[in-house]
This record gives structure tokens, sequence and C-alpha cells, in this order.
């Protein structure tokens, strides 16, 4: 055993996890029944683990158990004592901020010090939806037939998870959070390439209070776990948050059950720069929006549109700052970007590189890493146009497309020429214009002069094939919630109705 496989060991043993990777139902780690999986570590290319899917079997036990647990959870627990099992949660993660990031950078190869930073809000998750669990209450409607109507918003029951590689206990935090606080109970399945964290997650979670069972982890294939929760009659509603094609996959399973979806999908970002922008600013805006993470983000900045006065310049300063960019070790604290997760999406990513070289483009690309491992470097094409294949697919990896506009009209219509709707970001000086590239551009959120600035308080989503829903603010309180309308006859004396006269 290398000390590689020392260090992710010893990582799992201080959460409280075994030595594989193995599901959490009812409070119990378990092993799966199906077929084999292996994970490898994309820095060294090497086998991790093998463990075996949930499987169908597994899935309903958790189903089952979660729909025990939320009637414990509604009941026997009021709402402020949710938000203090919450905050404990919260101190738990931070009391392993380590450990949790070590896991997720050997695991999903992303940077130690950007798994840090992912853990830290994952506490932060929880401590501000703990402070939600006791403020969720309904209204009281003045309606003209004399009766007292109010409102009051209902937990949903079991709501169903599926989260992806790209930010395994980032989205794990992000969907379990406010589903809890908001009194339900969880059945998640990460994806099946980087499962642990969401595990640990839970695990922490129930050493500080959470009911065993609340939250069930299923590691494990989407058509055998994910497809037999969705069909399970507790699940009440399903969350995905992947990739379009998957994402159609999941909404045509729940529709078959007449279940309602919640879907954050991929993305195709316009990050638009005006020949007035601060462009060293720009730049650097420009370089953490689509190499940070490997490029492997649903907002990523992956459309670099640039007045055209100043493209060759901007490229110029983009393609000599990828330069000096460290790619290396996720384990490593001076590495900036690691590799690609896994090989699947390696293949795919230099796929499209090939592809964009076929259609003509000029590749800028850093020198790469003489090493083993799912390397892409960062890489900048120039040269096609908003219709090319890199430009409407989700490349999912270090590479920009670089477009030229003309005027703020022709920056809009480049903008919103995909099937896209997530995110998007303009660089100005001009605040009037900033502003109706803002209103303009189609996007569930859009930064001016900054990029990838995102927080729990405030919504998330998109529209078309980035999905629709919303997963984090209040908003997705009301994802987790129903509203139920009460009416109480408050009039004196009965009213005649019908034709019946009381005695």
């Amino acid at each position: 055993m290398t000390n590689r496989d020392d260090v992710l060991k010893n990582a799992m043993a201080s959460v409280g996890l075994g030595d594989r990777p193995q599901s959490l139902v009812g409070g119990q780690l378990i092993d799966g029944q199906g077929d084999d999986i292996t994970l490898v570590d994309p820095f060294t290319e090497n086998p991790l683990f093998t463990y075996a899917d949930a499987g169908a079997p597994l899935a309903q036990q958790a189903c089952n158990c979660a729909y025990e647990s939320q009637r414990l959870w509604k009941n026997d627990f009021s709402a402020a004592a949710r938000g203090q099992v919450m905050q404990e949660v919260s101190r738990a993660v931070v009391n392993h901020c380590e450990s949790l990031a070590t896991i997720d950078a050997i695991v999903a190869g992303k940077p130690i010090r950007d798994c840090r930073v992912e853990v830290m809000k994952v506490a932060e998750m929880f401590a501000y939806y703990a402070g939600w669990a006791d403020k969720l209450h309904g209204e009281v409607i003045p309606v003209p037939s004399g009766h007292l109507n109010y409102t009051v918003r209902e937990a949903l029951g079991v709501v169903f998870q599926i989260t992806p590689w790209n930010a395994p206990i980032f989205t794990a935090g992000w969907q379990i959070a406010p589903a809890i606080a908001s009194g339900n109970a969880v059945v998640i399945k990460p994806s099946e390439l980087t499962p642990i964290t969401t595990v640990a997650l839970v695990t922490l979670a129930e050493r500080v209070g959470l009911p065993a069972g609340l939250v069930n982890v299923l590691c494990g294939l989407g058509p055998t776990a994910a497809q037999a929760a969705i069909e399970h009659d507790a699940v009440r509603k399903i969350v995905f948050v992947g990739s379009p094609e998957t994402g159609r996959r999941v909404a045509s399973a729940a529709g078959a059950a007449l279940k309602p979806v919640v879907l954050e999908l991929g993305g195709k970002s316009a990050n638009i720069i005006f020949d007035d922008a601060n462009l060293e600013h720009a730049c650097l805006g420009a370089q953490a929006a689509i190499f940070s993470s490997a490029g492997q983000s649903c907002v990523a900045g992956s459309r670099l549109l640039v007045h055209r006065s100043i493209q060759s310049r901007f490229i110029d300063m983009l393609s000599q700052g990828m330069n000096s960019i460290e790619l290396g070790d996720p384990l490593s604290e001076a590495t900036e970007v690691g590799p690609i997760s896994n090989e699947r999406q390696y293949q795919h990513v230099n796929q499209m590189i090939k592809h964009a070289k076929n259609e003509g483009a000029s590749v800028h690309t850093r020198q790469p890493l003489n090493s083993r491992g799912f390397f892409v470097p960062p890489t900048v094409l120039e040269g096609l146009t908003n219709q090319s294949a890199c430009a409407q697919k989700e490349i999912f990896g270090p590479v920009v497309t670089t477009i030229a506009f003309d005027d703020e009209a022709h920056a809009i219509k480049l903008a919103n020429d995909t099937q896209f709707g997530l995110a998007g970001a303009v660089w100005t000086a001009n605040v009037g214009c900033a502003h109706r590239m803002a209103e303009a551009v189609r996007a569930g959120t859009f930064w001016i002069n900054s990029y990838k600035a995102i927080h729990v308080s405030s919504p998330f989503g998109g529209s078309l094939n980035s999905g629709f829903g919303r997963s984090s603010g209040t908003d997705a309180l009301m994802e987790y919630t129903s509203s139920k309308s009460v009416w109480v006859d408050s009039a004196p004396t009965p009213k005649i109705a019908f034709g019946y006269v009381p005695s």
C-alpha cells in the first residue's frame, strides 16, 4: 500500500468510515450486493477501491428508513430543536475539515485548498439553514367570505437527491441542509465515482444528534439504486444535479411516477468583456471562470465574448496568464488546477479539443505536465463561431471558446444563442451597460465585474437545458415544502346553506 493510500484511509477512519465505500442506511454502514464499481485516483490512474453497487433492495430499505425517521424528526423534534442539531452538524464539519478535504482531493482530484473551501461552505450551509428551521411559517389571508383563512408550510416527507462527481461534499451539503431544515428526510445517491465524503458527512451528522436514518446514502448506480428510489412510494420529490442528458432520464422516470423534480444541469455561460473594462481584472476573472476546478463547473465561463477591438490583446493576456497556473498533485498546497476527475470525462474533453482543431480553431495551450494522470492543460480556442460544437456543447473541462462581438446588441444575441440558461457575466466600466446586460442575458445567476461568486443565501438555478427549480436561499425551502390552506368558519351564527335551516 502506498503512502497515498495510507493518507486516504486514515482520513476515512477519522470520520468514522471503514476501509472501503459503503452505503449508510438506517445509521449502519452496509455493503451493496450489486455489480462491482472501481474508483480510480485521477492523479496517479491507480485503483483506489472496488465496492459493490447498492442495488435496488438497499435503495428500498433506505426509503423505508427515511419514511420512519421523518416522522420522528417532524413529531419529536421542535423546529428550534432541529435547528440546534443542524448547528451541531455545522461544528462537526468544521472540526473534521482536513479529513473531508483530503478525501475529496484524492478521490475527485480537486486541489486540497479548494476542497477546504468547499468543506467550510458546507458548514456554512448547515448553519444558515439551521437559522431558518423555526422560521418557516404561513400567512393569514383576508378572504371576503368571513372565514379565518391561514396557510402553513408542510414538509414533503422523503426527498430523493442525486449529486455529481465534480463537487461531492459541496453538492451534498447544498441539497441535504435545506431539505432537513424544512422537516424532510433524505435519501441521497452521490456519484458512484465520488461517494465517500457524502457518507462521511452524514456519519458525522449522526454522531452529533441527527436521527439515524433521517439521511440515507446510497453508493451505487443510477439504473439500479436511483431508479428504485424514484419509484418508491415514500419518495415525494426528486432533485438531480448533473448533465442535461442524465437529467432528461431522471425527469422522465420521475414523470412516469408522477413526482415533481428539481433539475440543476449544465451551462454554456457567456463571460462578456467590453473594451472599457479593467482588462487585467477581467483577465484574472476569466481565468478563474474557466480554469478553476479544471473547468469542471456547471457555471464555468466557457464562452468568452470579447469586444472585437480588444480580442487579440485579451487572448494574448489570457494565454500568457495561464502559463503561470500551477498544475499538479491535488494534495500539494501549491496546486491550483488538478486533473480531470475521471477517465471518461478526460476522454470527452480531449475529443472536444480535437473536434475544435478539425473545425479550424487556433488552439492556445499551456505546457502539459510530463506525468501520469487525467490532466488537460488550460486551453483557449480562437477562430470558432458561436455555432461551433465547442461553443454550443458543454465541455466541462479547462477549455474556453473565444468569440468577438461588435456592440451591446451583438453581445446579447451571442450570449443568448444557446440552449442553456444558467449563468453569465459582464466586465465593463459603464454602469448602465452592466445593468442592461444583466437584464437581457438569459441566466439564473449573472455577475457584474466578477465571476463565480455564490452563497447559500442566494437562489441558484437555470432554465432550458440548465434545468428548473432553485436549490439555495429561501427558494430552496419553498421547493422542499408545500403550502396548506386552512379555512375556519368565523361567522357569529351559522349561515343557511342549501336550504338547511338549523333548529
